[in-house]
């Protein structure tokens, strides 16, 4: 996991691992949804996660393209664009896959105004 919001393409043509950008007809407005969730979120927004085993990945702004992070050939975020016209993005909320039940409180109050802010963009 990561604390980041992702948006497509996830795939690229290339399909090397990393690094390219794969831009989509819609970037723009991908780019705009991806920032008004990550612009709330007290990690998100400082583009630094500080993850165990990933302390220097950093994310611009808080978001990323998906094949400029990761490649992610056949993925349900670029299958939904293409195929269903719908514009979706990825949020990864947290570096721990499960958080402890401990956590969920603190987690809800990192989330609820980026999704809030997410809904009023929608």
């Amino acid at each position: 996991g990561s604390v980041v919001a992702s948006y497509p393409y996830d795939d690229s043509p290339t399909h090397r691992p990393t690094g390219v950008y794969s831009k989509s007809a819609d970037d723009e407005v991908f780019r705009y949804l991806a920032k008004a969730y990550a612009s709330h979120h007290p990690i998100m927004r400082t583009g630094k996660p500080n993850c165990p085993g990933e302390e220097g990945e950093t994310f611009p702004e808080g978001i990323t393209n998906g094949a400029q992070w990761y490649d992610v050939e056949g993925g349900m975020q670029d299958y939904n664009y293409v195929w269903a016209n719908c514009f979706e993005i990825t949020l990864e909320l947290s570096c721990c896959k499960y958080p402890p039940t401990s956590e969920l409180p603190k987690e809800w109050e990192n989330n609820r105004e980026s999704l809030l802010a997410f809904i009023e963009k929608v």
